[in-house]
């Protein structure tokens, strides 16, 4: 269902960066092609250098050109562009907040109603919303204002507490866009669509009748030229404590009373506090880690991570997997085993969920189970996997597979930025995060952070190019639980 969109104005701050050439620029356009831009919308990009507007409006053609490979349509190209501005805000300027607030007051330009996405450093957040403030520029007494602040939102609960103090003295929460731009794939919002909207998978989402869940997001890539960001940051703190228990939480919840921002934030924010902290005296059992070591990639020879940062005493770990207990009354003893690994033998973010022994096992080992799979990325599918009879003479069965595509060849093909940015002006929230999620999502890896960091021991390799290393099976309830593989390699299972 479209929604109507106000007049509005976006603010772009770091609108020359990568994120902005990249993502925001295209996706703006893209959006625009799709005739879902409000006709009275401006787009401000604010920037520390001095460019003329011609110059910036020929440099977003450069962003488009190199985007859109195949060309793009010349009247839509036209209305774009004269939607965007530039605007000067070089950090040595006293006055530059208030010769914004000038620019952004001529009403003719720039309707009244202000976005603000702050694709900016982290450090920088807090001081841009603060002088936004300062000039008057975050008051919704006549028109609404609102502010994206990009992941991450601080580096452990202390800091994101610290900047959530810092701009709630300006802002209201719903004034506050937390992006993690991982909620806005439509494999993702799919979680919910498909438990809630169809009868056979509702009531068996529970305990009676699953074993344990999987959340995986495995890489072939290395950490590239992010050697420094990576080593102060680290598998855990880069992808679980964001995308993976965002996951999580739209695996686990219960279904919302409807379809609102609200309740749908209401019931994330309830699964994500029901998680069980990680008892770090056991945390063994709960928690691994691993670093790669030297291997093959596609046939290609790939340094270690150790080689790559040029320091052998690094314990920052590129493969984390947790074990959590969600305690509800749902979940209640059912494991929850999520995981993120760089170079690994495959490249696949899905939910693998497996279900409880059936009570007639024919199999000489009894371990036939169903699996149902959610693919996320590369592959938008459901898959599941049932026992059927060989034909013949023999009572005998086998795993046969019902596999399903979500997307289909003509489906439209939407970034994950595009639908946040479309949500931000329709004032749509349930995409971004709320501060009881980011604070619940913090305090449960906060602990295992900490312990790790305070270990110094060497810790486990696994070549490039492997699958899990075994030592991870530590953290399994039973011995009878593997890592699932992915949807693409069939019904192969690492063990």
């Amino acid at each position: 269902m479209t929604k109507t969109i106000d007049p509005c104005t976006l603010v772009l701050f770091g609108a020359s960066g990568n994120l902005s050439r990249v993502k925001l620029m295209p996706g703006l356009f893209r959006l625009d092609a799709a005739g879902r831009l409000p006709e009275k919308m401006a787009i401000l990009s604010v920037g520390r250098s001095e460019v003329s507007n011609e110059d910036w409006q020929k440099d977003i053609k450069s962003m488009l050109d190199a985007k859109f490979k195949k060309g793009y349509d010349q009247n839509v190209f036209n209305r774009f562009i004269a939607r965007n501005h530039y605007h000067a805000n070089p950090p040595s300027d006293p006055n530059a907040f208030n010769r914004l607030k000038a620019t952004l007051g001529n009403e003719n330009t720039f309707p009244q109603n202000l976005a603000y996405f702050l694709s900016v450093r982290p450090v920088d957040f807090a001081p841009v919303v603060s002088q936004l403030a300062s000039v008057g520029l975050l008051n919704e007494e006549k028109y609404w204002r609102r502010v994206v602040i990009e992941k991450p939102f601080g580096t452990d609960l202390p800091s994101a507490q610290e900047l959530q103090a810092s701009i709630t003295k300006h802002l209201k929460e719903s004034q506050i866009y937390r992006i993690d731009h991982y909620l806005g794939k439509s494999a993702l919002q799919n979680i919910m669509l498909q438990r809630f909207a169809n009868t056979i998978l509702e009531p068996i989402w529970n305990k009676d009748y699953i074993d344990h869940v999987q959340i995986t997001n495995t890489e072939l890539l290395g950490v590239g030229e992010r050697t420094q960001f990576y080593d102060s940051t680290g598998a855990l703190r880069d992808m679980i404590q964001s995308h993976i228990l965002q996951t999580l939480a739209l695996t686990a919840m219960e279904q919302p009373k409807d379809l609102s921002p609200d309740a749908i934030r209401a019931e994330k924010i309830k699964v994500l506090e029901a998680i069980r902290p990680i008892p770090v005296n056991e945390i063994e059992k709960h928690a691994f880690r691993a670093q790669y070591a030297a291997g093959t990639i596609n046939g290609e020879k790939v340094p270690g991570y150790l080689e790559e940062l040029g320091n052998p005493d690094s314990v920052v770990e590129t493969y984390a997997a947790l074990k959590l207990f969600i305690d509800n009354s749902r979940w209640e003893g059912v494991p929850f085993y999520i995981r993120t690994a760089k170079r690994l033998h495959e490249a696949d973010t899905r939910i693998s969920v497996r279900f409880k022994k059936s009570p007639l096992q024919l199999g000489k080992d009894g371990t036939e189970q169903n699996w149902l799979m959610l693919g996320i990325q590369p592959r938008e599918c459901i898959k599941m996997e049932i026992q059927s009879k060989i034909p013949g003479l023999d009572i005998a069965t086998r795993t046969i597979q019902m596999d399903a595509a979500n997307r289909h060849e003509e489906d439209e093909t939407i970034d994950a930025y595009e639908a946040l940015l479309l949500n931000l002006m329709e004032g749509d929230n349930s995409l971004y995060l709320h501060i009881n999620e980011v604070e619940a999502q913090w305090r449960l890896v906060d602990p295992v952070v900490k312990t790790w960091a305070e270990d110094r021991k060497p810790i486990h390799q696994y070549p490039s190019g492997s699958c899990d290393p075994k030592e991870s099976k530590i953290i399994f309830e039973k011995d009878d639980q593997f890592w699932r593989s992915s949807i693409e390699l069939g019904g192969d299972k690492s063990q």
